[in-house]
């Protein structure tokens, strides 16, 4: 499969939760936090959603000006039916290159609005997407931030390279509903995928960071 390398970056609570029952923003951590995300985002290429958690975090997949990115990242964003906010902040902010990836446009689809705001639209499968950003794009590192069912769908195609993770051990949702890195709880993932932890770091206000790499299998 020729894709990019590909990182996912999240804050957990102790119980392993991304999000509350209702799917509320993930707003449960602190700022050190997310300066280590935008520290992350500074690694990538492109930056890559799912249009829920776009909308549920306001995000407008940028990196402040003040941290002096050489280059701001292409901004994709997943979408099953293509069903994009046009007023959301990130088609009227600056930042990279908008590309929307739209896996089951209904009949009739029409892109035109969104490629009147300058996006780039992409009828076709997650695997067919990741192939375009790495041969089209040159996309050589791309950063998933959510939601759970996105990164569900990387993990089913074993396109998962490295695990950024804020463990937020003063925070419990609980709820066996609440979504975590891979989504709900109602089934597994085809096959393990292993990990080895490479990054320690435990702070005074309850959190920790941690970071994985993935270790192929033997063949």
């Amino acid at each position: 499969m020729t894709r990019p390398t590909i990182l996912i970056n999240f804050a957990i609570s102790a119980d392993g939760k991304i999000s509350t029952v209702n799917r509320d923003p993930s707003q449960f951590t602190s700022a050190h936090d997310h300066k280590r995300l935008l520290t992350i985002r500074k690694q990538a290429d492109a930056l890559l959603v799912g249009r829920g958690t776009l909308e549920a975090d306001n995000m407008s997949m940028t990196i402040p000006a003040e941290m002096r990115p050489a280059r701001q990242p292409l901004r994709c964003i997943a979408s099953r039916l293509g069903t994009f906010d046009l007023k959301h902040r990130v088609f009227q902010s600056s930042g990279g290159a908008l590309h929307l990836l739209v896996t089951e446009p209904p009949e009739g689809y029409d892109p035109a609005p969104l490629e009147a705001l300058g996006a780039t639209i992409h009828l076709c499968s997650l695997e067919e997407f990741l192939r375009i950003l790495f041969d089209d794009y040159g996309v050589k590192k791309l950063l998933c931030e959510g939601g759970g069912s996105l990164v569900r769908s990387l993990a089913d195609l074993a396109a998962i390279d490295e695990v950024h993770l804020t463990w937020a051990a003063h925070t419990l949702f609980g709820g066996e509903d609440a979504p975590t890195i891979t989504g709900g709880l109602n089934s597994h993932l085809p096959t393990s995928l292993t990990f080895e932890l490479t990054h320690f770091e435990p702070l005074e206000n309850g959190e920790c960071f941690l970071s994985y790499h993935r270790t192929q299998p033997e063949p």
